[in-house]
């Protein structure tokens, strides 16, 4: 059958350049075609073709020589038949080819930004009267499916694409350790018992799974993978405008905190265990991501986990591991476990605001309250650190700084609210030790005021005025004579939930 529709196609002697589907007697093939594979059309950019391969029947390839590792090769249709009623869906085989990394929407989008071109109708009429074919019904979902079902594995390729691309490497042996990550772990140490608990729970609007846990002989460890929808991830890529491309500083400080507070594989979880009525504080813990939009920046380890887990591989997830250890100093019975799942606060950024002296008041309103509050001034002054903060004796440090005292009316709960300088703290620089010699800045950052390179709150108690907090500026090698501050408001954006797992 196959042959048969081929042969009649030929036959028909198409320009497949208006389709993406242009003959060519050029049959060199790229280092990613196929082993056995029988070239069928070209793209006519970026080196893309389609092809039957031996071994696989009548299904039709799309090759992609300029895609990333892993995503070279697609099928894109069960029979050259197929193939031809998704053209007629489509239109051109660009829809056919770029399917395996689009949602429906992206898919739908591309058909209606690019309507059929009038030699492009004269082949879809051609193909559809002599070949008696009608459009492919659904054409997306087909395409997917076909793509879910396809066992990548069984290509095999010419030596050409080992000797270009490296094999990639084989997932370990899957242990957990109490003194472990993802990435390994150090000592004599056993590894963990796993239980199995494939435990889902929702909170606050997404899908969480705990698939396991493990006894260790210094406590336990909980695995928790947040499960994000693709729909939910594209939106926020796109709202953003990010790439495998992007990077922070494309965007303002506000920009980044906003990013951070919105971005959906960000969990902002603390996790506390209660084991037999006795609660448990975690020690440590690791994450790591899996985005199916950025599959070049996905780690063995990741996929390690969703290949142990049985994970959909094309939805997101963000996966933590925590570790908690024994009060015991044996190794308890489990009778009872529960987790409690507490979100940290998110940083939203606020108001910009200048003062330069004690009595002056800035009224804002809470951006999740709407209440209106006065922040006012009891002091500001200059200052300048000692070097004997200090350790370095070939840099020079920045040591000047503003550092302001304010009261809120009325009043905020302790950490909800910190006043950062908007400029960052210079760098410090090596010190002159040849005249005319240039100077070079040092990649470390100032961390001797409020972090490393603003200012954060400092909380003093109660006064006359109401209760006393403390912002310092940046540091800068002369004296600054105006400040930019900033509020900055700290928020949970979900209650805690407590979740019973044995």
């Amino acid at each position: 059958m196959m042959k048969m529709i081929y042969e009649k196609y030929l036959k028909l002697n198409i320009n497949g350049f208006h389709i993406g589907l242009e003959q060519g007697e050029n049959e060199n093939h790229y280092f990613c075609t196929p082993k056995d594979a029988r070239i069928i059309g070209w793209a006519g950019v970026d080196g893309i073709h389609y092809c039957f391969v031996r071994g696989f029947a009548e299904t039709v390839f799309a090759v992609s020589p300029m895609n990333t590792q892993s995503s070279y090769v697609h099928p894109v249709a069960r029979s050259f038949r197929d193939f031809l009623r998704l053209l007629l869906a489509c239109g051109d085989a660009a829809a056919l080819e770029q399917a395996y990394c689009w949602e429906q929407a992206q898919f739908d989008a591309f058909l209606q930004d690019n309507p059929l071109t009038t030699e492009q109708q004269a082949v879809m009429d051609t193909i559809r009267e002599k070949l008696s074919l009608t459009p492919m019904e659904q054409p997306f979902a087909y395409i997917k499916e076909l793509q879910t079902e396809f066992d990548y594995n069984r290509i095999k390729y010419t030596e050409d694409y080992y000797e270009w691309v490296p094999a990639e490497p084989k997932i370990p042996k899957w242990k957990v350790y109490f003194d472990g990550n993802f990435w390994g772990h150090h000592g004599s140490e056993r590894a963990g018992k796993e239980i199995v608990l494939n435990k889902q729970f929702v909170w606050d609007d997404k899908v969480w799974h705990i698939p396991a846990i493990y006894t260790c002989s210094k406590g336990l460890v909980v695995d928790f993978c947040l499960q994000v929808p693709l729909e939910r991830m594209r939106a926020f890529m796109d709202k953003w405008k990010l790439s495998a491309d992007s990077d922070e500083t494309d965007f303002t400080d506000e920009q980044r905190m906003q990013i951070d507070g919105e971005n959906p594989l960000a969990s902002n979880m603390n996790p506390k265990v209660v084991l037999n009525g006795a609660g448990l504080s975690g020690s440590h813990g690791c994450g790591l991501s899996w985005n199916p939009y950025f599959p070049q920046g996905n780690s063995l380890e990741a996929k390690s986990v969703l290949q142990h887990y049985g994970l959909d591989p094309d939805q997101c997830y963000a996966i933590w591991r925590s570790a908690f250890p024994w009060k015991t100093k044996r190794k308890p019975q489990i009778k009872m476990l529960g987790v409690t799942l507490m979100q940290e606060p998110v940083a939203i950024p606020g108001p910009h605001f200048r003062v330069s002296l004690p009595g002056e008041q800035i009224e804002f309103a809470h951006p999740s309250t709407g209440k209106k509050h006065t922040l006012t001034v009891q002091e500001y002054e200059r200052q300048e650190l000692s070097a004997e903060h200090f350790g370095n004796q070939d840099q020079e440090f920045p040591t000047h700084y503003t550092v302001m005292s304010y009261t809120l009316t009325p009043a905020l709960p302790d950490g909800s609210l910190t006043v950062t300088d908007c400029a960052q703290s210079d760098q410090p620089r090596q010190k002159h030790t040849v005249p005319n010699e240039p100077q070079t800045i040092s990649s470390v950052f100032v961390g001797v005021i409020g972090g490393a390179d603003a200012a954060s709150a400092i909380i003093f108690g109660g006064s006359d005025q109401g209760k006393l907090s403390v912002a310092c500026s940046a540091l800068h090698f002369k004296p600054v004579e105006d400040v930019e501050w900033r509020m900055v408001f700290h928020e949970k954006k979900c209650q805690d939930i407590t979740v019973v797992l044995i």
